[in-house]
């Protein structure tokens, strides 16, 4: 079998790199070599990923990488910030499983449909900013980013004027071309501005997630900080990407879009396409064998690196019918955009609700919307562990 590097330089914007769909067509596993030289495995099968990530002697606990994967996936190589209490997402059952919980009564359909009204605030305010401001305008710093941003300030109780640093740090963070230094002091940033939220909240608890937590009296300082710091980066940088991307290729793709402009009720359909479609975790997720393990005839060996690409897992025409095509009238459901298993994103159905309600009053309030650039010249976040748009010039 045959080695290869991880490739990234994609031919064009919204598709993965050829060479990587190339792969899929082959075969589901792949013999790679990683960045440092030590060998591990490229998954590009729909049905494979989804088995890995829901297997259970895969690993997901930092200490369990390699350590030049660990350091790059926890952004920070000094033992104190290589496994912060609370960052569950770096965890391992029976821990992971305590968070999963006590999060889960936090993230309750009352509290997502509580939000609605106040998403739907949020956007026709960013909106008619946009309008009393007129175009061209940068859609990502006038609609994308501040949607979410506020959203998940609303949803843990971060005053939204204290936003704008805890939004420069996690730009390093998520920058796999941040430095370590850069990324350890922004993640000390960080860490120490959720600390200090939290010593306020247990003086002044009020109706929200952070409060809630505090309340329930199950977990440290330290750990709520670490939940904090976790939903703090994921609840903003991933949906803010989401919905500049996906408004991105709407306008490359007017067929699509005068679809959804026609008929509003595809907005579910949408969304789900969008998420498939785009994919925009574009690295990773990562994981490591507990134990010798057979995925579709290869043996993972016990220690081994395993990197799943889940945007050509994601169009995998096994699974996806035309998948290399967006379509907002294919039914919806069944990528793997937020994982699969234990790990499966907490935050969804919040994610959901924004892009139902950000997308269509986007198209609806702004019906001439349209590029005020060429396509090519929109830059694109090559070098972000979540990929996206770093502008997007508009006008209407």
């Amino acid at each position: 079998m045959s080695e290869l590097t991880l490739p990234t330089a994609r031919q064009r914007p919204l598709d993965p790199p050829d060479e990587v769909t190339r792969l899929r067509q082959q075969a589901a596993i792949h013999r790679m070599t990683y960045a440092d030289g030590h060998q591990g495995w490229l998954v590009t099968g729909y049905a494979a990923a989804r088995a890995i990530l829901a297997h259970p002697h895969f690993s997901n606990l930092a200490e369990n990488m390699h350590p030049p994967i660990a350091a790059r996936m926890e952004l920070r190589k000094e033992p104190e910030f290589r496994s912060p209490p609370g960052f569950f997402l770096r965890m391992d059952a029976p821990e992971h499983t305590r968070f999963r919980k006590l999060l889960t009564g936090q993230f309750t359909v009352r509290r997502m449909k509580m939000l609605e009204p106040r998403i739907e605030e949020i956007t026709n305010a960013c909106l008619d900013a946009m309008a009393a401001e007129g175009g061209p305008v940068d859609l990502v710093e006038a609609f994308a980013l501040p949607i979410p941003s506020l959203v998940i300030c609303e949803l843990l109780g971060v005053p939204y004027e204290e936003r704008e640093q805890f939004q420069k740090d996690s730009k390093i963070l998520v920058n796999l071309e941040t430095k370590s230094a850069d990324a350890v002091a922004a993640m000390r940033r960080i860490w120490a501005y959720l600390h200090g939220l939290i010593e306020r909240k247990r003086k002044d608890p009020a109706d929200d997630l952070l409060s809630g937590l505090i309340e329930g009296g199950e977990l440290t300082d330290e750990e709520l900080t670490g939940v904090g710091v976790l939903l703090l980066i994921a609840g903003h940088e991933t949906t803010a990407n989401m919905l500049g991307l996906g408004t991105y290729a709407l306008l490359t793709n007017p067929a699509q879009l005068a679809a959804l402009r026609e008929d509003p009720s595809l907005i579910d359909n949408a969304v789900e396409e969008l998420l498939r479609y785009l994919t925009i975790i574009h690295l990773g997720p990562i994981r490591t064998a507990l134990e010798d393990v057979e995925i579709e005839g290869t043996t993972i060996k016990a220690g081994e690196s395993v990197t799943i690409h889940l945007p050509v897992a994601n169009r995998d025409p096994a699974r996806f019918a035309d998948g290399e095509d967006l379509d907002v009238t294919r039914p919806a459901g069944g990528h793997l955009t937020f994982g699969h298993g234990i790990h499966q994103c907490l935050g969804q159905q919040l994610a959901r609700a924004e892009m139902r309600i950000a997308y269509p009053a986007l198209l609806r309030r702004l019906p001439g919307l349209r590029l005020a650039v060429t396509p090519e010249e929109v830059p694109m976040r090559s070098e972000m562990s979540i990929y996206g748009v770093h502008r997007l010039p508009v006008t209407w």
